[in-house]
């Protein structure tokens, strides 16, 4: 085996010991796809959960990329690809299966784009959102060998394309959007990072069922704010809802879609 493959092995294994992943689909999918294929050529900064500032790597051999490590897209705005044993985490509660329509919201430069694409497989679709121009454009370049991702430029509040078993959201907003609540088909999964200005919050999960929907807190987190609509503030209800949702306490609720302001 050689040091990349060995590597690879070793990322995978340490992401599903990590985190308990339990989606076979999921470990293949990161067992195949080459992390360095969705960045520029090495050396490249990264920086770990321990040590968050960014160091660079002795080289640019591909096999530094295999670890559980931010790489930086631009480190002046301090923004990073996703930690891999995160959005790992993330995705494995989402429960991807094949044939599904899976919408990302800010898909930066695409790495989990082609997760989700080995996950849904050719019958499957994933609809990948950037609002930044310049990594949408990159993103497409890099997902083009992926014949069941579509990269989008453009406001991922606003136009998701259309219905979806899995919405992902990339960056944080204060509160879900009306949109991607209305646009999740029966037994639909949603993850939005909910956040404050100091970009501290939780990750929820909420569910669409009949008659309403059931929200859980999946994990703190600390992200990158989203752009576009779903900035703007929200009436007591759903500010109520978000301090809740912010302690990590599993809550439910049913009718929210309704409750929500349309903007």
């Amino acid at each position: 085996m050689s040091d990349l493959a060995a590597a690879r092995a070793r990322y995978v294994e340490l992401i599903a010991r990590r985190e308990r992943i339990s989606s076979p689909r999921l470990l293949d999918a990161l067992a195949t796809v080459a992390r360095e294929d969705f960045l520029p050529r090495g050396p490249w900064r990264i920086k770990s959960e321990a040590a968050p500032s960014y160091r660079l790597t002795p080289d640019a051999d591909p096999v530094h990329l295999y670890d559980n490590v931010l790489v930086a897209i631009d480190a002046r705005r301090k923004l990073d690809t996703g930690l891999p044993s995160l959005w790992a985490h993330f995705i494995d509660v989402l429960d991807v299966g094949p044939k599904q329509r899976v919408v990302q919201v800010g898909c930066g430069l695409g790495y989990f784009s082609a997760v989700l694409s080995k996950m849904v497989g050719p019958k499957g679709k994933v609809h990948a959102v950037e609002c930044d121009e310049r990594l949408a454009r990159r993103a497409a370049g890099y997902l083009e060998p992926f014949g069941n991702v579509d990269v989008i430029h453009g406001d991922g509040c606003a136009d998701i394309g259309g219905s979806a078993d899995v919405i992902i959201v990339h960056a944080g907003f204060a509160h879900p959007q009306p949109l991607w609540l209305q646009s999740l088909r029966p037994r639909g999964r949603l993850l939005v990072p909910l956040t404050q200005r100091d970009r501290e919050g939780a990750a929820i999960r909420i569910l669409r069922k009949a008659g309403g929907f059931e929200a859980e807190a999946v994990q703190q987190i600390r992200i990158f704010p989203g752009r576009g609509r779903g900035t703007t503030a929200l009436d007591d209800r759903v500010a109520d809802w978000w301090e809740r949702a912010s302690s990590l306490a599993p809550l439910r609720f049913r009718g929210l879609a309704q409750g929500l302001p349309s903007e």
